[in-house]
């Protein structure tokens, strides 16, 4: 095995690189309808959580006493809930505080899962280790964590994003340890230690580098279980506190008026499966166009 050879680019991140470059995944995506069709409501969702304050027509915690549990009208959109709050203004700032929640869960899981995850594989002696150390995580749930942080440090966002970071970095060290293996039987990893090349290039430039579509194609898969797994912890009452607009908790409280008014609970429950559904959506066609195997 010649240094020109490890020098060479390595073949996973080529490929994936080529993926985005001369493999036109974008091209490919925009062929897929459904994914088209996803994509483009996960960013309509997303900008109006950005720019809530501008697209909200109504301030999400003023009351009005006098248009208590209106249905859907001209004026509110999506009706009013138990206090006169404009329901649709409020499932737009909750869809902004579940979208955060779901994106500091997955990216901070990720990054801890991949980094255990690449590291296992590359040291196998502590490669059990990190292993016991992800099964002990896969043993509690994360409404169990939950409810465990909320007890020790009280119910918020703080302590759902803590059991959803913990709900992501099992999976997401089990997947990239997996990818992580196949890279270490190629050659230019063996050739990368026997002419002296650090351990910090080789994991770096070699061994993440080609680990990281697979990570990324399940993390988009995995988003949208992170944002049910958020929002039923919001629904328990372990996240957002009241007045915060959060979709899980708006649906719980929602539900003393479900025979009464059923559109306050059934309007952020239908949010919650639009956003999840277009993950899901993506994620598959997202795998489909970067794993090689489904190429074929």
């Amino acid at each position: 095995m010649s240094v020109e050879t490890l020098n060479a680019p390595a073949t996973g991140a080529g490929e994936t690189s080529g993926l985005f470059s001369r493999s036109g995944v974008l091209r490919r995506l925009m062929r897929d309808k459904v994914a088209l069709l996803a994509a483009l409501s996960l960013g309509l969702i997303a900008l109006a959580a950005i720019f809530a304050p501008v697209v909200a027509p109504y301030d999400p915690y003023l009351t009005d006493l006098t248009k208590v549990m209106q249905p859907p009208s001209e004026e509110h959109w999506f009706g009013t809930d138990n206090t006169g709050r404009d329901i649709l203004s409020r499932v737009i700032y909750g869809t902004r505080n579940t979208l955060m929640l779901g994106l500091i869960g997955v990216i901070i899981g990720g990054l801890l899962g991949g980094l255990l995850g690449i590291l296992a594989a590359y040291y196998p002696k502590a490669d059990g280790w990190i292993m016991r150390l992800v099964d002990v995580m896969l043993a509690f749930p994360a409404i169990l964590i939950g409810l465990a942080v909320a007890a020790v440090a009280g119910a918020g966002l703080g302590a759902v994003v803590i059991a959803l970071v913990v709900a992501t970095v099992p999976d997401v060290a089990r997947v990239a340890r997996g990818a992580a293996v196949g890279v270490m039987g190629q050659e230019f990893m063996e050739a990368g230690r026997a002419v002296g090349v650090s351990d910090r290039t080789l994991i770096w430039r070699y061994l993440t580098l080609n680990c990281i579509s697979t990570i990324f194609v399940f993390l988009t898969l995995r988003f949208g279980q992170i944002i049910l797994i958020g929002s039923a912890l919001g629904f328990l009452g372990m996240g957002a506190q009241p007045p915060t607009a959060e979709l899980g908790m708006m649906a719980a409280q929602g539900r003393d008026f479900l025979f009464m008014a059923p559109h306050i609970a059934t309007i952020p429950s239908f949010a919650i499966f639009v956003i999840v559904l277009a993950a899901n959506l993506l994620g598959d066609a997202l795998r489909d166009v970067l794993d090689p195997r489904l190429q074929q």
